[in-house]
């Protein structure tokens, strides 16, 4: 999808979050979390369809884990022209990652939404997008998200449609430029809730 999917509930994070690579054996949270998220809205996709988008980035995907076997979070990101997000509800080829990432989906689960993890998750992806030589960073906002992006620096741009994620979505993007790097991925920047599908 490109709404930047994501969502972020209250509940306590025991030691700070390990953020992160897919690994095959998150797959069952990620769908888990994602149904959750996204089938109120209808927008949720399939899982070979979340696997397919995935396996075009590989490096720019994460999980969030908040113990040894708990995945309280994911983020999918892929490279996408500027303006024109990856279609949603289906596969199709990516270009090479030049300068725009596109984040696809950002998800938290209900009960650690409120703690900074999904800014967390942003800020990781935004480092990662910096290191391969990415000057900006789009989504697509999905059920009002688009107040969450626009405190991280997302620039709302009305012209660009994205018709197939819904009739309240949003495309965003904001320059690389516009943040230094992150001081440290693990740091644990304030918690804003969120919904982001792109």
């Amino acid at each position: 999808m490109s709404a930047a999917r994501g969502t972020v509930a209250a509940g306590p994070v025991a030691a700070g979050p390990v953020i992160r690579g897919l690994a095959p054996a998150d797959w069952a949270a990620i769908i888990s979390l994602e149904a959750a998220a996204y089938a109120p809205l209808g927008l949720s996709e399939s899982p070979a369809v979340l696997r397919a988008k995935a396996a075009v980035s590989p490096g720019t995907c994460f999980v969030a884990r908040t113990g040894a076997e708990t995945v309280g979070g994911y983020l999918l990101a892929l490279p996408s022209p500027p303006r024109r997000p990856p279609s949603w509800g289906r596969a199709e080829p990516a270009p090479a990652l030049r300068e725009n990432l596109h984040i696809h989906d950002l998800v938290v689960s209900p009960l650690l939404r409120g703690r900074g993890l999904g800014r967390r998750l942003v800020a990781h992806v935004e480092d990662a997008a910096r290191d391969r030589g990415c000057t900006s960073v789009s989504l697509v906002a999905v059920g009002g998200a688009d107040r969450f992006w626009a405190a991280l620096g997302y620039v709302a741009q009305p012209d660009v449609a994205v018709t197939d994620y819904g009739a309240s979505a949003v495309y965003m993007s904001r320059s690389l430029a516009s943040r230094e790097p992150s001081p440290g991925r693990s740091a644990s920047p304030a918690h804003h809730p969120s919904h982001r599908r792109s």
